[in-house]
């Protein structure tokens, strides 16, 4: 998988790149990272990628000519076809089936707004998918894609260690990850429960099941199915 980030703060993003799982990812050859400083496609001494908003208006707007430059660049780079992304607050919500889409393309491409916004021409013409990770505004569009990347990224086989472990997360299964020990077996008289101690693997799996099931309950029942609530009672 390669993925592209262009940006006006390049730097906000090294620290995530560099360290833990997507330093892994991009040492073992399974994604490649290219971040593309928005500045670098500018033509006036000051390197400008915003301006006044026509119409009047508080806030200042991201420039079109920066962006179009950028993706003709990038294009030339690597003609790999691939969504390019938006991160919005107007966007579809992001959640685990995004994540799983966005893992599934051998390329991704994302543009990060700053400011009060960017010019319209660039969501019409370049933009293909506009996503949201929450219902909440960011100063900028890097942390966003941060969020996205390392959630579409874990799920290519080979990042971690133990792929059942991406496969148990919460939302993987339509259900929140249940409660998880490790050792010592007791601590602070807190004890691990006897099942986890029992080396019984069917009844490990089906003590995990049922504590999925009700968590989600307790936490998030909008994300049980009917088959999964009927599973409780029976």
């Amino acid at each position: 998988m390669r993925i592209d980030v262009v940006t006006t703060f390049p730097d906000m993003l090294q620290g995530f790149l560099l360290e833990s799982m997507m330093k892994r990812a991009q040492e073992k050859g399974i994604v490649t990272v290219h971040v593309w400083n928005l500045r670098d496609f500018t033509r006036d001494k000051h390197k400008t990628v915003d301006d006044y908003p026509y119409g009047g208006g508080a806030g200042m707007v991201m420039k079109p000519e920066p962006f179009f430059r950028a993706m003709d660049s990038i294009r030339k780079a690597a003609p790999e076809t691939g969504p390019v992304i938006f991160p919005s607050p107007q966007g579809e919500v992001f959640n685990q089936d995004s994540a799983k889409s966005l893992s599934s393309e051998p390329r991704l491409i994302f543009l990060c707004g700053h400011y009060k916004g960017v010019d319209e021409r660039v969501l019409d013409g370049l933009v293909t998918r506009e996503i949201s990770i929450g219902d909440y505004i960011l100063t900028s569009g890097e942390l966003a894609a941060a969020v996205m990347i390392d959630a579409a990224v874990r799920l290519k086989p080979g990042v971690l260690g133990d792929f059942d472990s991406a496969e148990g997360d919460s939302f993987q299964q339509d259900t929140l990850e249940g409660p998880q020990f490790t050792r010592p077996a007791e601590y602070r008289g807190m004890k691990v429960p006897e099942v986890l101690l029992s080396g019984n693997h069917a009844k490990v799996k089906q003590w995990r099941l049922e504590q999925r099931i009700k968590r989600t309950r307790e936490r998030r029942p909008d994300l049980l199915s009917a088959d999964q609530e009927n599973h409780k009672k029976s």
